[in-house]
Order: structure tokens, then C-alpha cells, then sequence
């Protein structure tokens, strides 16, 4: 359920949203759905010719799953920017708890907005996936 500006304070947590125990089938229906189809992510001997211990998430899979730690705080619909950087693969087996900040509360262009900052984590607390948004909350 989206937030209301009012509610939102800077520094505010955005609740962590948890993937636990990856696994090879979460990879093969996100290749299913995004098209994705490099070996890399499904053949256990080709990620593993390419110097891989064995297949490996998509990034964009993770991305995905820390917008829908955004977009559970703060709604789809308001999400008006969204910049990840991918820093470390996950793996088959991985729990990847995604978690964020609110660091701005301001009004521009008639829109009240905020600004955060959310990482993907694996288990060792490793940052999979970094990244940034901005969204317009209704009063």
C-alpha cells in the first residue's frame, strides 16, 4: 500500500523485501518472461566453460526484485525514476533481502516527491544491486 507524503520522514526505512533460497526455477521463469535466454543463467556446462562455479541470477532479476521493495512502500504508479548499478551476481541458494532509505521529502513541479536510496544483499551482506529512486506521494 502506497504511503502518504505526510506519513514519510527523511531517514525512514523502507520495509525489506526478501527472497530466500534462490533457485534455478526463479532463473529459468525470469528468462521465461524477460526473454532472457543467455546459458549463462540456465546451462550448468556453459556457465561453467565460462569460468562460472555454476549459473548465475540475471541482474535485472535482482533490480526487479528491489523495485518491488519500492514500489511496495511507495506504489507502481507513483514511482516517477528509478537508476540501479549492478556490483556482484547472486547465485542458486542466495537470500537477497532488499532494503532502502527515504533520504529527501520536497515538492517539485506541483508533485510532493521523495527521494531514496535501496540495496540488494545477499546472505554474506554483500550489495548485489545498488541504486536510487525518486516518487510523487499523494497527500
Amino acid at each position: 500500500m502506497a504511503r502518504c507524503f505526510e506519513d514519510v520522514r527523511e531517514g525512514e526505512a523502507i520495509p525489506p523485501f526478501v527472497v530466500e533460497g534462490l533457485t534455478r526455477t526463479d532463473l529459468v521463469r525470469y528468462a521465461g518472461a524477460s526473454g532472457d535466454f543467455n546459458p549463462i543463467h540456465h546451462d550448468e556446462e556453459f556457465a561453467k566453460m565460462a569460468g562460472n562455479p555454476t549459473v548465475f541470477g540475471h541482474g535485472m532479476l535482482t533490480a526487479g526484485f528491489v523495485a518491488r521493495c519500492v514500489t511496495d512502500f511507495v506504489g507502481a504508479g507513483n514511482l516517477r525514476r528509478y537508476k540501479v548499478r549492478f556490483a556482484t551476481r547472486v547465485w542458486p541458494g542466495d537470500t537477497i533481502t532488499c532494503q532502502g532509505r527515504v533520504t529527501r521529502r520536497y515538492e517539485d513541479g506541483g508533485e510532493k516527491r521523495i527521494d531514496g536510496e535501496v540495496v540488494a544483499l545477499n546472505q554474506k551482506g554483500e550489495a548485489a544491486v545498488t541504486g536510487t529512486f525518486t516518487a510523487a506521494l499523494p497527500s
